[in-house]
Order: structure tokens, then sequence, then C-alpha cells
């Protein structure tokens, strides 16, 4: 199983054209980013302390449910 941010990488863009795109290429740059999380809670309270770069948590929200069901097959 892949850590969220693994999953999040296979959507990083040269010139991101969609709002995961972008998150993933600001996620890319974030250091702080918790890299080897599995949970939700965490990468969620990170991203609402440190995610300035999210124009809305509902972009996580919808990759995150992106991640869950392709972690799921």
């Amino acid at each position: 199983m892949k850590s969220f941010y693994h999953y999040l990488m296979t959507y990083r863009e040269p010139k991101a054209k969609t709002d995961i795109g972008r998150f993933a290429n600001n996620a890319y740059e974030d250091h702080g980013f918790p890299k080897n999380s599995f949970e939700y809670n965490e990468i969620s309270t990170y991203l609402e302390m440190n995610g300035s770069y999210l124009a809305s948590m509902s972009i996580f929200d919808t990759a995150w449910e992106l991640y869950r069901a392709h972690e799921e097959h």
C-alpha cells in the first residue's frame, strides 16, 4: 500500500491544470508534508495548519477519496 503522499505524486504536472495537480505540485515542495502517513486525520490536521497552498480542503477530500478507491483495488 502506498502512502497518500506517494499516491498524490502521480498527479504532479509540469504546468498543473487541475486542482489536484496543483495540490500535488505544492505538496512536493512542502518539505514538512507527512510523506509516510496513511491516516486521514494526521494529513488533514497538517494541511489545516500548514496547507496555505490549498484553495480549499475539499481538494484534499477529493484526492483522499481517489486514493482510498485506488488502494481498495
